[in-house]
């Protein structure tokens, strides 16, 4: 992601948490907390950037953006959005918790030409402070995927950069997509195409991108489609199927929890632990003991 320009108060200070060495591709997502008042101008050509409240109380806010002059109370939840190339300056009272989530504004474009948008006239509304339960929830699951710090979950971050989206798209740019409405889902050559693929690379690490490619077809699309044949997200699959390999190398070999972890796409022992109790109730020790 960009480096933006940015004009920081005395009080600013670098992020609790940052997915800037996650490899995360076309969204930054960053954590916040300021001690004390501040105030910031900030401006990214090639972003849209959103700001999520994780304040434990409301945080006095004035805000300029587009020419106008926003003052308000801002509560846990709300949300505040700047389309890319538009300055921004905010000035606030006392503590602030927030997290921000920067998306790549040529990501947007892709997407908004795979719904038959014309990408070079895509405007995004800029929000000085709304409520929207969807963009809270991806945020929230950015912010608990930042802070588990599971480095195999890409294909987890590209889907929901690819909802969020197209999210966007529908509720804040100038023109609306006209969305597909998706049928029969995907035929079984293709759909086993595709399994065929996960399971031949499950130790590896599997993009959205990767999964779309082979058919042709937009990430949006895709997971669409293959949701709707599967009954789940590419990423549910590809996570069950690691922990049905998982159980097979508990089971049937002596690899040691951690090799096992690698062989089945898993970065660290306590992170297949962590999925493989989620899924199955009981840990990988557990599960090889019984």
């Amino acid at each position: 992601m960009e480096t933006p320009i940015v004009l920081p108060a005395e009080t600013s200070c670098p992020p609790l948490l940052s997915s800037q060495s996650r490899g995360w591709d076309n969204i930054l997502v960053e954590q916040f907390q300021q001690l004390s008042s501040g105030e910031c101008r900030t401006h990214y050509d090639g972003e849209h950037a959103l700001c999520l409240s994780l304040a434990a109380r409301p945080v006095r806010f004035l805000q300029i953006k587009g020419g106008k002059t926003h003052r308000s109370l801002y509560r846990k939840g709300d949300i505040s959005m700047t389309p890319a190339q538009m300055p921004f300056f905010a000035r606030w009272e006392g503590a602030d918790h927030y997290l921000q989530i920067r998306i790549a504004a040529q990501f947007m474009q892709d997407v908004a030409a795979s719904l038959a948008m014309n990408p070079d006239r895509l405007e995004l509304l800029p929000e000085f402070r709304t409520r929207d339960p969807q963009i809270e929830a991806i945020g929230l699951m950015l912010l608990t995927e930042l802070k588990q710090e599971n480095l195999g979950g890409r294909l987890y971050i590209e889907s929901l950069a690819n909802i969020l989206a197209v999210h966007l798209l529908r509720q804040y740019a100038t023109t609306k997509p006209d969305l597909p409405v998706y049928e029969g889902g995907l035929p079984e050559r293709r759909l086993l195409q595709v399994l065929d693929y996960i399971q031949a690379h499950l130790e590896q690490e599997i993009r959205l991108a990767d999964l779309a490619a082979l058919l042709d077809m937009s990430q949006f699309h895709f997971s669409h489609l293959f949701k709707q044949t599967m009954g789940t997200s590419p990423y549910q699959y590809l996570l069950q199927q690691r922990i049905e390999r998982a159980k097979q190398f508990l089971k049937e070999s002596e690899h040691s929890i951690l090799e096992i972890a690698l062989l089945c796409g898993f970065n660290s022992h306590s992170h297949l632990s962590q999925q493989f109790r989620r899924i199955t109730g009981i840990t990988p020790k557990a599960y090889r003991a019984n």
